[in-house]
């Protein structure tokens, strides 16, 4: 098989797990491209505790600590979305693994590129979790609710072009009760240039992100 040079926005996903821990989150996307049931996104319930309700509703909180996200997912998942990656998956070092914690997957599997992440967070409330799910859904405009994800889900996909080589990512943002769940999943053909599907990356999101939110639902991790 030929070596064929990755383009620049690529070769950093391929670098090790540290420098990708310092790069942050996944590479920062271009003109969104139309993903499927886009919408505005999910609007959700201030929840701001009236005077006489009390003061325990204020930290209304389910989850502790974020659970161990390398498990979060069945192999059979990861096989599927992200072909020759080991399902043991990579966690990304984290300042304070009780609030945060990432887990990638990637491979390059023939010609075919598939990233993907499953990170938690921890937030303090209920109400300190809304008001971080309406600012990241409000970063990352032009997609959609999810019906049926945790308390609220939104997913947008987007395609960027380096290089005329075309990569499509999906990010799914899900609150469930004061835990963040966010998934991005992204892919490139390395032979045709050309990227996934929409529906392709939009639909395996969101698949990861269901799987994700039960667990943390369930314990697991």
């Amino acid at each position: 098989m030929r070596s064929l040079p990755l383009p620049l926005a690529l070769t950093a996903r391929l670098s090790p797990v540290v420098v990708l821990a310092a790069a942050g989150w996944a590479l920062s996307s271009g003109p969104p491209a139309a993903a499927p049931d886009a919408g505005r996104p999910q609007a959700e319930p201030s929840g701001a505790p009236s005077v006489s309700a009390p003061a325990t509703e204020a930290v209304s909180r389910d989850h502790a600590s974020a659970p161990a996200p390398c498990t979060s997912l069945s192999e059979k998942t990861i096989t599927s979305l992200v072909p020759g990656a080991e399902t043991a998956g990579k966690e990304i070092p984290s300042t304070n693994a009780e609030k945060r914690r990432t887990c990638s997957w990637n491979a390059l599997k023939g010609y075919d590129y598939r990233w993907l992440d499953v990170s938690f967070e921890i937030k303090e409330s209920d109400e300190a979790a809304r008001q971080a799910y309406r600012e990241r859904t409000e970063e990352r405009s032009g997609g959609g609710t999810v019906p049926g994800l945790g308390d609220a889900g939104y997913s947008v996909v987007d395609l960027t072009t380096e290089d005329k080589q075309q990569t499509r990512e999906g990010v799914v943002i899900a609150r469930a009760s004061n835990a963040l769940v966010i998934v991005t999943y992204n892919g490139s053909d390395f032979e045709t240039k050309k990227a996934p599907g929409t529906d392709v990356i939009n639909k395996g999101a969101i698949k990861a992100a269901k799987e994700a939110v039960a667990a943390l639902e369930e314990g697991r991790g």
